[in-house]
Formats: C-alpha cells, structure tokens, sequence
C-alpha cells in the first residue's frame, strides 16, 4: 500500500465543509469526481458499517465496504476499508479485496484564519495511484466550490 495526500483550502468555516461533505445530497455532487452515481448507505459514526456505492458501466451496484473507524465531528474522519460491494453483496475475503483489506481514507479538518484546511490521507496500491491523482484534486475542488457557495 502507498499513501496518497491530497489537501485543499476552502474559504468556509471547518462546520460547514464537515456537514457538506458527509450530508447524502452534498456528498453524492462532490464525489461525482468518482462516479456519476456515487452514493453511500449507512450512518457516519464510529464503529458504523457503511457501503459507498455507484452503478457500474452495466447498471449494476457496486463499490465498498468499510467501517468508520474514528468520527470526531468537525475535526476527524477515519474510514477503514473491509471489502468490496459486488451486485449488492458483501465480499469480505478473498483474491478480489486482498489488495483493499485495511486500507484507511483519513480526513483531517484544520480551522485557518476563518478557512478550513482539508487534509486527505488514503491508502492505495499502484493500479490507482494514477485515477486517484485525477480525481481526487477534481473531487475536492468540487467539495470547495459546494462549501463556498451553501
């Protein structure tokens, strides 16, 4: 696994970006970046299953599996990766999440001179280190521009 920073500075306070980019609306316009039909299913609390999803290129449902690991409001998210969505079913062991199982997605929230600094930390392996440079930078600039205009 490799380690990937992103960060960004969004001229809105640390509680706004917060709610903007975990309320179900907000989020799906931001991580459109992702997929166009990005979503999740579950509640942000520690210790919480959540599935992030999207429809694939045949229509069906997919994405991850993970487990919010830590959830401080308006300063830290932890997400701990635990396997993969496959047609709507949990895939939790085998060859297909070997390379997954694990992986955190952190988000730091910092307050900067009436700004929020957006941290964002995530573990990857080689095969996406060149999509996550590419979405990841248009994802946040989408988060910043929805935090600056709420």
């Amino acid at each position: 696994m490799k380690k990937l920073t992103y960060q960004i500075k969004i001229d809105a306070p640390v509680s706004r970006v917060f709610k903007t980019m975990l309320d179900k609306e907000t989020y799906k316009q931001w991580t459109s970046a992702f997929n166009p039909s990005s979503d999740f299913e579950g509640v942000w609390e520690k210790g919480q299953r959540i599935h992030f999803t999207g429809v694939n290129e045949n229509g069906e449902k997919g994405g991850m599996v993970a487990e919010i690991a830590e959830y401080i409001p308006n300063s830290y998210v932890s997400i701990r990766h635990l396997g993969i969505l496959d047609k709507g079913q949990e895939i939790l062991s085998g060859p297909t999440v070997e390379d997954w199982a694990g992986a955190l997605e952190n988000y730091s929230f910092s307050a900067i001179e009436g700004q929020t600094l957006l941290k964002v930390d995530v573990d990857t392996n080689d095969e996406y280190i060149d999509y996550f440079n590419e979405a990841w930078p248009d994802a946040l600039q989408r988060l910043k521009e929805i935090s600056e205009t709420e």
